[in-house]
């Protein structure tokens, strides 16, 4: 058993605009990080289309069809001012959450020891009524319902490392003791949630960081805090919420990390999966918007996977 890297070309074919950062460029960029060059061992697999029965287990029904009907012929067509829709954003949205099931099947079921999904749209901002902060559906939420739901899994966990407070899943977790919900991000920053006392029922753990703050606090926020989060819920599946724009070159916020400190937190999140959930781990692809940094970082994110 070894890793597999979801991805599909139809993530590219969602183009949100000339000038916004959350380009198609960026999956190219991760694709060349990640080439047969570089990671041989990597099992490739093309994420497949998502369906709304998985969709509709985070997303009521009408919402899905405000956003597959607003899909324009041509053009962009702009959901709010940071989110846009454009002829390919249907279906790239249905393989980021086909990739995210597909790929919780295949750990669960014993097919392959982790996964990273490298796909877009991203997700973590989403709620469950509404596309957001670059996000249309939330990819990592749907994954954990599809484990409830379709293999009886009795608690899941989600870590959030994105420089950004994944406000939507959050909003989706905070009422179900059955998921839990950790994250580290700048604060003040987008989207303005994820103080440390929104706690949910016992099951929120956001640690925000003050911008400037660098890799010290960083680690230390996953160690006091998120790690014994973890350890004590004892999920039955680990999620990444994978967003690398804490990365110091990144354009959008300040959080002043390295290419290091995202190696060192994909190492620790791998041990920790294998001490509490016999290394079931999927990752999702959220943020980062540095090429140069999100390759590199991505890169030693799967080569941390590589090595459980």
């Amino acid at each position: 058993m070894t890793t597999a890297l979801y991805s599909h070309d139809a993530c590219l074919d969602h183009d949100p605009g000339r000038h916004h950062p959350e380009r198609p460029d960026r999956l190219r960029a991760v694709a060349g990080a990640l080439s047969p060059d570089d990671f041989p061992d990597l099992i490739r697999r093309a994420a497949p289309l998502g369906t709304r029965e998985q969709i509709e287990r985070v997303h009521p029904a009408a919402f899905a069809d405000h956003i597959f009907d607003a899909v324009p012929e041509f053009g962009t067509v702009a959901l709010d001012p940071d989110t846009q829709l454009s002829p390919g954003s249907g279906d790239a949205a249905l393989r980021a959450m086909g990739a995210l099931c597909d790929s919780t099947d295949a750990v669960i079921n014993g097919d392959v020891k982790n996964a990273f999904c490298s796909v877009r749209p991203p997700g973590h901002h989403a709620e469950a009524g509404r596309a957001m902060g670059f996000c249309l559906f939330n990819n990592v939420a749907v994954a954990a319902h599809h484990a409830l739901a379709v293999h009886g899994l009795e608690r899941v966990a989600v870590v959030d490392f994105d420089v950004h407070h994944g406000n939507g899943t959050q909003a989706i977790f905070e009422n179900d003791p059955n998921l839990l919900y950790a994250s580290s991000h700048q604060f003040p920053a987008y989207p303005g949630t994820g103080a440390a006392s929104e706690t949910g029922v016992g099951n929120l753990f956001n640690t925000p960081l003050a911008p400037g703050t660098g890799s010290e606090p960083f680690r230390a926020a996953y160690r006091d805090i998120i790690f014994p989060a973890i350890r004590n819920f004892s999920p039955d599946l680990l999620i990444i919420s994978a967003g690398f724009d804490g990365h110091f070159q990144d354009p959008l916020c300040q959080l002043n990390l390295t290419t290091e400190d995202f190696r060192w937190v994909s190492e620790e999140l791998v041990v920790l999966a294998e001490g509490v959930c016999a290394g079931r781990l999927v990752s999702a692809l959220e943020g980062g918007y540095d090429l140069e940094a999100l390759a590199e970082s991505a890169a030693v994110h799967v080569s941390a996977l590589e090595g459980a």
